[in-house]
């Protein structure tokens, strides 16, 4: 049996959610009404995973969160609003410990809970055997505040000043899911900001959070960060994030490269779709000029198309299981024999750096 502790305010939204459990049968479940009844349910029920609320009276759900990993840590699962200020508090909990989200649609209680009832059921099921990030206390206290952009004086060049990536430039390509905000907050932030290959994120994510989450990561990396709403040309010293519910790819517009929105491809389980974009980005680079990297993830999205930019000559880094909180994801690609590396999260971004910076320098690609 899977110990599950249910931790919202709401009676009601507790009540569906314990039917929803119940009725999967392998689930032993307590409820708590806010941050306190959660902390000592954690000691005493030690639950195998939570869901959590953020909004809840007494204590809110991060403070919960952080207490809870500092005492007994327990993977979690956030159950936020579908709104900026939830987003932006879901992004929080998650760079606390948190392993991953749902968000809480609008509407009536019960048929909210319908309508995420599967997805819901899936990541509490894999987040009972996710790996959980430690974050010192320093981490945590150095990360930006949620709210305030940085001062003008400070801001990076728009993406209107950014330069096209030199004739024989190439792409990286990056695949994530559960656990990925994190990943990425651990990733990105050690790029320079002349790093000369532009970078695609397709995060599997809902469309309300890509763009808070896109400027939560402009404020904490050098290079610059944006959401993909339309065509937009690609530039060097870029992160182009896709837009969640949709799908991201790379098309060529006049001899540059573009990224693309697109409506989400009914032939695909997962938006933005990784196997989309890495095949959009195989139509349209020289295979020898992409880096893909796939990290945690449940599932098998992406993989099929990042075997084949192995197999045509690309690169391809898998994120190894020491680090992946979930390792579905990239341990399909190096099932598949498509990883040419397999690394933990903090050795990604020096890896790319060794691979892409000799070539604009030099000219030549080392291994």
């Amino acid at each position: 049996m899977i110990r599950l502790l249910i931790v919202d305010d709401s009676a009601l939204m507790r009540r569906q959610l314990t039917r929803v459990f119940e009725e999967e049968g392998d689930f032993e479940i307590q409820t708590a009404r806010d941050g306190h009844e959660a902390i000592e349910a954690n000691r005493t029920f030690e639950p195998d995973v939570i869901t959590l609320d953020i909004h809840m009276p007494r204590m809110d759900g991060l403070t919960a969160l952080a207490h809870i990993m500092a005492e007994r840590p327990v993977p979690v699962v956030m159950f936020s609003s579908l709104t900026q200020e939830g987003a932006l508090a879901t992004f929080e909990a998650l760079n606390l410990g948190a392993v991953d989200y749902v968000a809480k649609p609008g509407g009536t209680i019960s048929l909210s809970i319908e309508a995420v009832k599967e997805e819901l059921v899936a990541k509490v099921r894999a987040a009972v055997g996710a790996r959980l990030r430690r974050r010192k206390p320093h981490t945590i206290r150095g990360r930006a505040p949620l709210q305030a952009p940085a001062p003008e004086a400070k801001r990076k060049p728009s993406i209107a000043a950014a330069r096209p990536p030199e004739k024989d430039s190439g792409v990286v390509v990056i695949g994530v899911s559960t656990g990925g905000p994190a990943t990425l907050e651990e990733i990105l932030p050690r790029l320079p900001a002349d790093f000369p290959w532009p970078v695609l994120v397709a995060q599997h994510m809902p469309a309300a959070f890509t763009g808070p989450f896109a400027q939560r990561l402009d404020r904490l990396c050098a290079v610059r960060v944006v959401e993909v709403v339309r065509p937009m040309p690609l530039e060097t010293g870029t992160v182009y994030i896709g837009r969640g519910e949709a799908d991201l790819i790379v098309s060529r517009r006049r001899e540059r490269l573009v990224a693309l929105t697109r409506p989400a491809h009914p032939d695909y389980l997962w938006h933005p779709s990784v196997e989309l974009l890495g095949r959009s980005v195989l139509q349209h680079v020289d295979p020898h000029r992409i880096v893909a990297v796939m990290l945690t993830g449940m599932g098998y999205d992406g993989a099929e198309a990042f075997t084949e930019i192995r197999r045509q000559g690309g690169r391809v880094i898998a994120e190894s299981e020491r680090s992946a909180v979930v390792f579905g994801m990239p341990a399909e690609v190096i099932k598949r024999g498509g990883a040419t590396k397999v690394l933990p999260a903090d050795k990604i971004a020096h890896q790319l750096i060794r691979w892409i910076q000799p070539v604009r320098h030099h000219g030549a690609e080392a291994v």
